[in-house]
């Protein structure tokens, strides 16, 4: 067990755990897994389910699997598994075992098959359509099909010949013998197999028939000793039905299934479906975009696994659906990168600044603290010349009330260097400010001039020393809430939700960044680097502003 200070916060399941273990049920195993489909990028809700589970397996020295369901292969691929397993030790969690629902076709077959023999199960003809139809409605109950009382051995002729490629797809599905009549429609003779010609990513083209995932995800569990099956609250209704094929197949293991609340994060959708619209329609730059709400866009904008894990931890484990918002997991970046980002100096919109009576040819090299707080983060030595690059909305020609950066005839203080002042516009044929002419003052490094109050400070690049970079400032993707309600949920995407500046200037220290190196920017923000950048050519995205920009609704 971890120690308690390093427990979560508690909630039902650790709950309903915590009193197994004194009963000394399941033998006081605990075992659970995470069973995603693979057919697209994991998101955020997903991180939650994948904190929930491999953080119960880790306080209670349990295991947890990672399996895939695999039973649907017309929209599954090799290239979604990994990019699970990647976002899964990404996360900082590892598996007990790796497993996929594939592993276990011969057996659920051969379950089918005793279902069958048993009396509980029926080959049915009826089309897809049919079915629908005959499975009536919440307030009338269904209508048994033809098929239902066919022979044991007619159906385990059909089932047998089903396998065996006789029958055409959609020709023939297995169905449950429940009742037709339950008030839950899951109940409702449910399909266990369906015939589907497709070729499986692992199992190539030996079936023809594919189990379905009421039938399967309760038979894996059960192979694989699962004690506590966690899943989200959509599949309530579908418990009876978990419950029902593994009272039937008498299993030596019946897991508890539990089920939790959903995340439903602001600004976001998690449709996997719509996500690959996304992706697929070209709205977005693949499933690693930024602005994504998948694992791997927010590790690709910057968001730590400290920062994510630290969210769901947060936001908890409930059993009542509520809308989390976009400020509770930005806050969550903002607090982790504060502590741990290292600063720079970046200027996104440059402003020439020229020292007219500093040394030409002259360069010295400042030394600025990597973190204001936190000494051992050491220090960088940053150049220092005649000619420096400020933010253009650090000067104003005609200041605002309240103004405390360079105004003509002002002062302010560069960070880390000198008080400079202002003395002079240059403007091109548009009247475009296009350079300042400044005085700088030699005797006020590192300290304050006698009888002069400068309050402003502001970040700077050497000229002459500074990287070239592009800086990709991301938002929200969305510019509502909530873009299910849209009705075409493509109108409510943010036309702002990307601004790409091309001329930045960030400090040499800079030039030997890595991939997914964190940044605070002083005064702008925090910072990753991108993996585009190669070649001398460095990207930095916007993970989040220093502080919550957006309107409360």
């Amino acid at each position: 067990m971890a120690t308690n200070e390093n427990l979560p916060s508690p909630n039902f399941i650790r709950h309903i755990i915590d009193n197994d273990l004194k009963e000394n049920k399941n033998n006081g195993k605990v075992a659970t897994r995470f069973p995603p489909e693979p057919n697209g990028y994991l998101h955020i809700g997903h991180a939650k389910s994948i904190c929930l589970n491999f953080g119960i397996a880790r306080e209670y020295n349990g295991t947890c699997n990672l399996r895939f369901d695999d039973t649907n292969p017309e929209k599954e691929s090799d290239e979604y598994v990994e990019s699970i397993k990647r976002d899964v030790q990404w996360l900082g969690f590892q598996w007990t075992e790796l497993r996929h629902a594939s592993d276990y076709f011969e057996q659920l077959y051969d379950y089918a098959v005793q279902l069958i023999k048993d009396g509980k199960a029926y080959v049915d003809s009826l089309s897809a359509e049919q079915i629908r139809a005959y499975r009536g409605t919440l307030t009338e109950p269904g209508k048994e099909s033809p098929d239902r009382n066919r022979s044991v051995e007619e159906n385990l002729d059909l089932f047998k010949r089903m396998r065996d490629g006789e029958f055409a797809d959609g020709q023939y599905v297995l169905r449950a013998k429940i009742d037709m009549a339950s008030p839950n429609i899951n109940m409702r003779d449910p399909a266990l197999y369906r015939i589907r010609r497709v070729h499986h990513q692992r199992t190539g083209d030996k079936w023809c028939i594919y189990p379905m995932y009421d039938y399967t995800h309760c038979i894996s569990d059960a192979l694989e000793g699962i004690t506590h099956s966690l899943c989200t609250l959509e599949f309530e209704d579908h418990r009876p039905l978990y419950d029902w094929v593994l009272d039937q197949l008498a299993t030596s293991c019946h897991p508890q299934q539990i089920e939790f609340a959903r995340l439903q994060l602001e600004y976001t959708i998690v449709s996997k479906r719509k996500l690959n619209q996304l992706v697929t329609e070209k709205h977005v730059n693949g499933w690693d975009d930024p602005r994504m709400p998948t694992i791997a866009g927010l590790r690709r904008a910057g968001f730590t696994p400290k920062a994510i894990r630290d969210f769901c931890e947060r936001i908890g484990v409930t059993k009542q659906h509520s809308w989390i918002e976009m400020s509770m997991l930005e806050y969550c970046i903002r607090e982790d990168l504060n502590e741990n980002a290292p600063r720079a100096m970046a200027v996104l919109r440059p402003l020439r600044v020229v020292l007219e009576n500093y040394p030409d040819d002259t360069t010295e090299y400042m030394e600025i603290s990597n973190h204001p707080q936190k000494p051992e983060f050491g220090k960088r030595k940053v150049a220092f010349s005649k000619v420096v690059l400020i933010e253009q909305d650090d000067f104003a020609e005609v200041p605002p009330p309240k103004f405390k950066r360079l105004i003509e005839g002002g002062e302010v203080r560069l960070r880390g260097a000198y008080i400079i002042k202002c003395n002079e516009i240059i403007k091109d044929a548009d009247g475009n400010i296009t350079e300042l002419r400044c005085t700088y003052d030699p005797d006020t490094l590192g300290k304050n001039p006698e009888g002069r109050k400068v309050k402003g400070v502001i970040h700077w690049v050497s000229e002459a020393h500074a990287r070239p970079a592009e800086v990709r400032l991301y938002d929200r993707l969305f510019k509502v809430p909530n873009p299910d309600n849209e009705e075409n949920f493509l109108d409510a995407l943010n036309p702002n939700s990307l601004e790409i500046l091309t001329d930045c200037r960030v400090e040499a220290s800079l030039a030997e960044a890595k991939p997914e190196s964190r940044y605070q920017f002083e005064r702008t923000g925090y910072f990753c680097l991108d993996p585009d950048s190669a070649d001398g050519k460095l990207v930095f995205n916007r993970t989040v502003t220093l502080r919550d920009s957006w309107e409360k609704d």
